[in-house]
């Protein structure tokens, strides 16, 4: 196993600079376009139930982002750093949260989140097929959008049933009229912390497949499919997991208003189908001129692991078959009110959320939720702003053809496309 590398605030603000010194130099001499997108997010949040029981409140600085868009002649690149290794190192509060080894608090992301180059062909006469080749690290060709691109702060309970993000990869795409078919070959191990880099060593050990259709101006259908070895255990003596994902999007305009909808299942299963994991998702928003009302349900299974003795908000790792003790069921609602004002470059948007569901036991097991949380009822209350510098972001994870086809359909926007909504 290649060993791992410290990454020191130092590290990161020397990586930058060289980054903008390489692109500045590219751009001297290639003029290519460059596109910086900023943003983070001060938020008080309110959750339980929490591990014994109780309440818990925290102030934190989340999402704290920057996304370097450029091109030169043939070639695109995005490098998008995360800093919530160093605002949010133990995870952000959210009941129902899983993966990476965190247990109702969502694990900090990377700092390289993506690393990504890729180009992208049309034969001559712009009449055929579209193609595209790219590599690097990032979100793999599965699933649905990342949810730090959609109207909630709160992360799904699915995020890691339908997304596979933070992968060395090298992706192939085709585009034929309005379908868009993508391949990947990655690691599947998945990061333990925020400064370690993909195991190289398995590079080309998983895979994933995906097709998107967009029959219309505003809809996205999409259905992956992926073989994902031992994600949970670093050198890859852990359990495989298959994972389906069928979603479809659409935005656009209903009664005068900007309206958006989404809906997505998605199921991963390990150890031959004895563990399995379904996941139903809805998601609904509409806007009136800066103002936005959002809602979103769903119904998840999640694995209960062993936690640590002196962590119950983390799991034992390397995560094994008799680390799981249960399955529980976590049914959610959420609703979301925000209000957008822009000023330049600058952007701001006042945000109220509130989650209201239950959890309950999905399969009898060692785990029994009303034991461990002396209560099934969940509840969380987050008040914020979403801080927005340079533009909206870009969708993450669209590469090649698919990254052209946003562009070509202005959806290259954060949280408000349109009549300001939808992801």
């Amino acid at each position: 196993m290649p060993p791992s590398i410290p990454l020191t605030g130092r590290h990161l603000a020397a990586g930058l600079a060289l980054a903008v010194a390489a692109a500045s130099g590219a751009r001297a001499q290639e003029g290519p376009r460059l596109h910086l997108m900023g943003r983070v997010v001060p938020a008080l949040s309110w959750a339980g139930p929490m591990p014994g029981g109780g309440d818990r409140a925290e102030v934190r600085l989340t999402q704290p982002v920057a996304m370097l868009d450029g091109r030169a002649a043939f070639l695109r690149w995005r490098a998008t750093l995360d800093l919530e290794g160093l605002t949010i190192p133990g995870g952000e509060l959210t009941p129902g949260a899983w993966g990476e080894g965190f247990i109702d608090r969502r694990h900090p992301h990377t700092y390289a989140h993506e690393l990504m180059l890729w180009a992208a062909a049309r034969p001559a006469g712009a009449r055929g097929p579209e193609a595209s080749l790219a590599l690097g690290k990032g979100f793999v060709p599965f699933g649905s959008p990342d949810p730090m691109v959609r109207p909630f702060l709160r992360y799904p309970v699915n995020h890691h049933w339908a997304q596979l993000l933070e992968r060395a990869q090298v992706a192939g795409a085709v585009r034929f009229g309005a379908v868009v078919a993508e391949a990947s070959a990655f690691n599947g191990d998945e990061p333990e912390r925020p400064g370690e880099w993909p195991n190289l060593r398995r590079f080309g050990d998983s895979w994933a497949g995906r097709l998107t259709a967009s029959p219309r101006a505003g809809l996205e259908l999409q259905v992956s499919h992926a073989r994902v070895r031992s994600p949970e255990h670093r050198p890859g003596a852990g359990r495989d997991m298959f994972k389906w994902s069928v979603s479809g999007r659409w935005e656009g305009q209903v009664a005068g208003l900007g309206a958006y909808a989404f809906a997505e299942w998605a199921r991963s299963t390990e150890a031959g189908g004895a563990f399995r994991y379904p996941s139903v998702l809805a998601e609904l928003a509409l806007t009136r001129r800066s103002a936005r009302l959002a809602w979103r349900g769903e119904r998840t299974e999640r694995p209960e692991e062993e936690r640590l003795f002196g962590d119950p908000f983390r799991s034992v790792r390397p995560h094994l078959d008799d680390n799981v003790l249960g399955q529980t069921r976590w049914v959610l609602h959420t609703v979301a009110l925000s209000l957008r004002a822009r000023r330049g470059p600058l952007g701001g948007e006042p945000f109220i959320e509130v989650t209201l569901g239950r959890v309950g036991q999905a399969q009898p097991g060692l785990f029994d939720p009303v034991s461990f949380y002396r209560r099934t009822a969940v509840r969380t209350l987050s008040l914020g702003a979403r801080l927005d510098l340079g533009g909206p972001m870009t969708r993450m994870g669209r590469y090649g053809v698919l990254d052209a086809h946003d562009a070509a359909e202005g959806v290259h926007r954060h949280h408000h496309p349109r009549q300001e909504v939808g992801p």
